[in-house]
């Protein structure tokens, strides 16, 4: 009998110690502050709408991160703060765990350090428009058309290869989302424990400019190729995106007509959410490069608030897919597509 009663009370400890242990590891995690953090290219870090992070807009990092940038602008109850890890330039393989850096920073690893760090509860992640189809490479090829005056426009030079270069992206970003989620998973964090949402893109430019003066306001761009851009290439990149996050498993947020209407030169309004061509003369003493032009075809600070709210939005629903589109206050709110 002694030594039953040994026994016993041996197990009943270890239980109450294995009871207690269970009870702190959540309190341990919920003692980390909560955070929202995206990941991605220009169009994630906030380039276009300045305000940018120290050390993230000089020589040897033009991240561009901004301040103004969307995850900053989400306002979501309950999350503590908002962490930027995107990168101007960013493609895909910056955000898989064995690619490459960018200015010497990877995105899974810097992912990896705030996963232990924060109780992470939103991850957004825009990439692609770097990879195959090349973004900066199809605006100056734009560019380049409306300059040449004659001959075919930048519809005709890329248009038919278009297809091709969204669907050779594709892997690649759906490699990167995946590398995401397990640095993620290696973080201790389970599928159910945070919100994964890929983001599309909005398209800059539209065909609603004036006739004989968009060049002037900052739109060298032939009318025809900015209706190509807006309602064939943005939408077919979106669509492969969408292909992707069902594909892996995550949520999925429009972005496309996100700016309708709100497009850099768009005739109708005067308070747009993309930047025009820019030219940052104030960064000129970094040297004279690409930096220069960095900011043009970019949602500029109206912009970002304006998304941020959407994405914000979003979070707190339980729509696995949804568009940004403007509502009745002239606002973006989510509307659920699938």
């Amino acid at each position: 009998m002694d030594l039953r009663r040994g026994v016993l009370a041996s197990m009943a400890a270890v239980l109450m110690v294995g009871s207690v242990l269970a009870a702190a590891a959540p309190a341990v995690a919920e003692s980390r502050p909560t955070a929202a953090v995206s990941l991605g290219d220009s169009a994630a870090s906030g380039e276009g709408a300045r305000n940018y992070e120290s050390g993230t807009n000089q020589s040897g990092n033009f991240c561009h991160r901004s301040l103004d940038s969307y995850i900053h602008r989400t306002a979501i109850p309950g999350i503590d703060t908002t962490i930027n890890l995107a990168c101007s330039g960013a493609r895909s393989t910056h955000l898989q765990i064995a690619g490459e850096s960018r200015f010497g920073e990877n995105q899974a690893a810097m992912l990896a350090e705030v996963a232990m760090q924060y109780d992470v509860e939103l991850v957004t992640i825009q990439i692609g428009a770097n990879d195959d189809p090349g973004f900066a490479e199809t605006v100056l090829e734009c560019v380049k058309r409306w300059a040449a005056v004659v001959g075919p426009g930048c519809r005709d030079t890329i248009g038919a290869e278009w297809p091709d270069r969204v669907e050779a992206m594709k892997p690649k970003v759906a490699n990167a989302v995946t590398d995401v989620r397990k640095v993620m998973s290696d973080a201790g964090y389970a599928e159910s424990d945070y919100e994964l949402v890929l983001v599309s893109y909005a398209s800059p430019v539209t065909e609603n400019m004036r006739l004989l003066t968009h060049a002037l306001e900052g739109c060298p761009i032939r009318i025809a190729d900015a209706r190509w851009g807006r309602t064939v290439a943005t939408v077919m990149l979106n669509d492969t995106l969408r292909d992707v996050a069902q594909d892996v498993g995550v949520r999925f947020l429009d972005l496309s007509r996100a700016t309708e209407g709100r497009e850099a030169c768009n005739r109708s309004v005067s308070a747009h959410w993309v930047r025009a061509l820019t030219v940052a003369v104030h960064d000129v003493v970094h040297g004279i490069g690409g930096n220069l032009v960095q900011e043009s075809f970019h949602p500029n600070a109206r912009g970002h608030a304006q998304m941020g709210g959407c994405i914000g939005e979003f979070y707190t629903t339980d729509a696995t897919q949804a568009a940004c589109r403007r509502g009745a206050d002239g606002n973006l709110h989510p509307v659920p597509t699938g």
